[in-house]
């Protein structure tokens, strides 16, 4: 079987006219809501910059007029029109820069359109047990209990806007205050019920009582528990019989799990950490997944359904164990490729050898970043122990267009290698350039492993796992380069969570779909052929002991693990159609069929055609590579802005 050279061609635009009106459309809608929000719950649309994802899910606390400033200036700079895009994306990387040189099919490649639409991709989610995540019910489920936790729809008007923002300053500790005092105008019974009710459904860790002051009775709010019930919903009013973690079901569009995740938790009045999920999901597509957060009602979790724009939440049921990362497995994918220009036959041959051998299982480009300075040469000066490139790599100015904020801020840094000056050009604190800059300010030049270390664990740890992906998918292409795609002796296969060698005699028992290779650690063997001497061959070109990856940080000491070569998708299917309008959905969202909309007739003889296309991929593996395998382009962000800005033109 055949390996062939990748062509340099680009795949998508990200960027079209209509997914600038649409971004025009939403800016709209949240400016109308907000303005209208103090009319009727108090509640406002909410967005939420993007989060370096912690292995705690916990977010840097800022003031809110801080976190607003932020969220204006990030929507404001992603705003470009589609060449100026192209143009920060000059300098960017391409497949061949991280090792993407491959493929294994023989079809003629042919181009489409990925993600024209960020509705053209849709992910679900499949659980350990092989259930594939769907939102298809919005019902609340009924206790056997009456739970003085659940809310009526009263509690989320009984408060003034005012009311709230005390009682959310006296809940995060924002001042001095030891408790707020709200008056009740009409002094019934259930008038007191429903005030004490909204506070402690709306502010987990604040408990109420009933005062007569001068004649007039108030609910006093106040802590239960000091700090810690804020991370602690109260415990008391929960009945026993139900499990402690609701699990539902997140319909989100556009958006990255930890994004969502933090907009559920702001408007919730909780932390980010009493969430829990199995994976994180692409932001640029409809993603359906399952998340588990504690001692949350259903009832609270279906009213966010009013408030919030991009998400749905349903399927709801409670359960006594949270949810872990990694228990998925896997995802399955419904992808359109539009405006595609493959003959029938083409299609048709494309897509049997998907389903039949498969896609090499490389790292997609979204592992190394989008900028001239690719994650994996940070995590290499990690390995080195090179803080000083660290920090140069991460700081210094570099070529391409940038937003404009972080241009001055790396020319500062260049310019006076003072930490708090580069910061006082840098309005957007959360990103990585800000927390290393405080981490400087706070721990001083002298001490950059300590700065680095402010910096979330996750996205820390996503460098040197970068350089893993480096490693291995320019290993993968010489293995493939060498013996093609079958299994030869001194190969590796995994006989449980064990790798072994394959021996002269035995294979013919395996084949291509059977081969694992590894990724670089202090705990892996390596092939017993040409390749296993390649890795060491680059790890000391790049000045690392491939015999010593443990680190005197004990973080950054590399554990291996192994991947296989080949995935073969499971539940491929494929289908053409012809459509007029690129603006139309061509199929219909778990959302479209709880609203009931029908798809649109599309006409039979349309000016483009579309692949639709349906596969299903175990964790850790990239839709893209599949897609790139189809399609035989290069699915880097510079080759698909280069051609795409043209084609705008």
């Amino acid at each position: 079987m055949e390996t062939v050279e990748m062509n340099s061609v680009s795949l998508k635009r990200p960027r079209s006219e209509d997914d600038v009106a649409n971004a025009d459309e939403i800016k709209r809608q949240k400016i109308l809501e907000k303005s209208q929000a103090g009319n009727d719950s108090g509640q406002s649309i909410e967005t939420v910059t993007e989060q370096p994802e912690d292995t705690k899910n916990e977010i840097i606390p800022n003031e809110e007029s801080e976190e607003q400033e932020e969220e204006e200036l990030e929507d404001s700079d992603e705003d470009g029109d589609p060449e100026s895009f192209a143009d920060m994306m000059k300098h960017g990387l391409t497949e061949s820069d991280v090792g993407i040189t491959k493929f294994v099919s023989s079809h003629k490649g042919f181009s489409g359109i990925l993600k024209e639409r960020y509705s053209d991709f849709v992910v679900h989610e499949i659980g350990k047990d092989g259930r594939v995540s769907h939102l298809d019910d919005f019902s609340v489920p009924v206790d056997d209990e009456v739970n003085f936790e659940d809310p009526s729809e009263e509690t989320f008007t009984v408060l003034s806007d005012e009311d709230k923002q005390r009682l959310e300053e006296l809940q995060l500790f924002k001042n001095k205050e030891t408790s707020v005092a709200i008056e009740v105008i009409e002094d019934t019974k259930e008038k007191r019920t429903v005030i004490h009710q909204a506070v402690k459904s709306l502010f987990p860790g604040l408990e109420t009582k009933t005062e007569d002051r001068d004649g007039k009775k108030y609910i006093i709010a106040y802590h239960a528990a000091g700090k810690k019930a804020l991370a602690n919903p109260r415990k008391h009013s929960w009945p026993k019989s139900r499990g402690s973690y609701c699990h539902f079901v997140l319909y989100k569009e556009n958006k990255d799990t930890m994004d969502a995740i933090n907009v559920l938790s702001k408007f919730l009045r909780v932390k980010p950490n009493i969430f829990s999920y199995m994976g994180t999901k692409d932001k640029r597509a409809i993603t359906v997944q399952e998340i588990a957060v504690l001692r949350i009602t259903a009832q609270r979790l279906a009213h966010l359904n009013k408030c919030l724009m991009n998400f749905k939440l349903g399927n709801f049921s409670y359960k006594n164990h949270p949810l872990k990362l990694g228990e998925l497995q896997g995802n399955h994918f419904t992808v359109v490729l539009r405006n595609i220009t493959g003959t029938d036959d083409q299609i048709e041959q494309a897509m049997h050898s998907l389903r039949e051998i498969g896609f090499i299982n490389y790292y997609g480009m979204q592992r190394f970043g989008t900028t001239a300075v690719p994650t994996y040469q940070i995590g290499r000066a990690i390995l080195q122990n090179n803080w000083n490139e660290v920090m140069d790599l991460i700081l210094k100015p570099r070529p391409g267009a940038e937003k404009g904020y972080l241009v001055k801020c790396r020319e500062e840094w260049a310019k006076t290698k003072d930490p708090a000056a580069a910061l006082k050009k840098l309005p957007v604190k959360r990103c990585v350039e800000g927390q290393l800059l405080r981490g400087l300010l706070k721990f001083g030049m002298k001490n950059i492993i300590s700065a680095f270390g402010i910096i979330p664990r996750n996205n820390r740890l996503m460098y040197i796992h970068s350089y893993q992906s480096y490693v291995w998918n320019n290993m993968v292409s010489k293995r493939i380069e060498e013996y093609g795609l079958r299994a030869v002796p001194g190969d590796l296969i995994l006989k449980g969570a064990t790798a072994v060698h394959i021996e002269e005699g035995d294979v013919d028992n395996y084949t291509i779909h059977d081969v694992v290779m590894p990724l670089p650690g202090f705990d892996v063997i390596y092939p017993k052929h040409k390749i296993g001497e390649a890795y060491k061959e680059m790890l000391v070109a790049d000045n690392l002991d491939i015999n010593n990856m443990r680190h005197k940080i004990r973080d950054y000491s590399l554990s291996g693990a192994y991947r296989k070569i080949i995935i073969r998708p499971q539940n491929v299917n494929w289908e053409v159609v012809a459509y007029d309008d690129p603006k139309i959905p061509l199929f219909t969202t778990d959302l479209d069929k709880l609203e009931g909309k029908p798809l649109p007739v599309l006409p039979t003889d349309g000016k483009f055609r579309a692949l639709k296309m349906e596969f299903s991929l175990p964790p850790s593996t990239y839709a893209t590579m599949a897609i790139r395998e189809v399609l035989k382009m290069d699915t880097s962000i510079k080759n698909q802005t280069q051609l795409n800005t043209t084609w705008l033109r």
